[in-house]
């Protein structure tokens, strides 16, 4: 099953597994892997520019890792199959910058609304010296974790299989993906809200979603960008492939156990015209996206590809 996941989403899980095991035999040590790289507010003396990425694969528990690593293996192999690993890459690597940049502006406002309410007359310069003054007191502000990033994934799958319908525990019946996008996109906004202090970046997983839709509609307006475009078509081509030999294979079996009282001759026809109608239908998909990219695809067209690659 491990070696079915593709590149990027299993590189992605083994570098954020070892870098949970890493920063428990270094606390071990007592050294603090998380506070070198959390991502620290601006204006700590702990902040450095290359937190913004290593922060993405730093967790604080066993279970903020696992949750996180079950979404991104459950939506991230499908979004890499369908985008290609180059461009399902840049994705999750910009929009986990983009959930800290957010982060960031969420403790900026926060840091000015604290020290304004103690002072109101405190302008922008004096904000940035009182902030230079606390910054070892501001180190406390630190965010781990890929949720971020992970939330973006969430959201390309559901702007991108909107009406594939998924179970999400402990939902009794399964519900359309674009709702599902939509419920946690406002169970977050909702929880920013009414729970700041809660411990949990709610405003890094809204500026994950966030970044994500922006570069999600940027490539809906632009197709003819395409990072992985031979990848793209080789998994396409694969897709369809396998699908006609699994279903030949599959035919096979069938003809083989069950009654032979069908004319074999009219069973290969049969078997032959459904081929052929599968295999055209494939072919037409294909060339529609060589011609102008996945995104030109109908709502019908990504749901037939989608299904098809759920049945490799």
């Amino acid at each position: 099953m491990f070696q079915n996941i593709p590149t990027i989403t299993k590189n992605l899980l083994i570098i954020n597994a070892l870098a949970y095991l890493a920063t428990l035999v270094m606390e071990g040590m007592g050294l603090d892997l998380a506070g070198w790289g959390g991502l620290h507010f601006f204006m700590a003396s702990h902040f450095h520019l290359y937190q913004f990425v290593t922060y993405m694969f730093l967790h604080g528990s066993f279970m903020h890792l696992f949750f996180n690593m079950f979404a991104l293996w459950m939506f991230g192999c499908v979004i890499e199959q369908v985008w290609g690993p180059r461009k399902f890459l840049i994705y999750y690597m910009a929009c986990g910058i983009g959930a800290g940049l957010i982060q960031e502006l969420a403790q900026f406002v926060n840091f000015y609304l604290t020290i304004s309410g103690q002072d109101p007359s405190v302008g922008m310069v004096e904000l940035f010296t009182i902030g230079q003054q606390l910054g070892h007191q501001l180190n406390g502000w630190s965010t781990i974790g890929a949720s971020g990033a992970v939330y973006a994934i969430l959201l390309a799958f559901g702007m991108t299989f909107p009406e594939n319908r998924i179970f999400i525990f402990p939902l009794p019946i399964p519900i359309k993906a674009k709702w599902f996008v939509v419920g946690y996109v406002a169970l977050e906004l909702m929880m920013a809200i009414t729970s700041p202090g809660d411990g949990v970046a709610h405003t890094a997983h809204l500026g994950g979603m966030l970044f994500g839709f922006f570069l999600i509609r940027y490539w809906q307006r632009h197709p003819s960008i395409d990072y992985d475009l031979n990848r793209g078509r080789q998994f396409f081509d694969n897709m369809k492939r396998n699908f006609d030999e699994r279903t030949a294979k599959r035919n096979k079996k069938s003809a083989n156990e069950g009654p032979a009282r069908v004319d074999p001759r009219e069973a290969d026809m049969e078997y032959n015209a459904r081929k052929q109608q599968r295999q055209a239908e494939i072919d037409a998909i294909l060339d529609k996206i060589r011609a102008s990219g996945y995104d030109s695809l109908t709502k019908a067209e990504k749901q037939r590809l989608f299904e098809a690659s759920r049945e490799q």
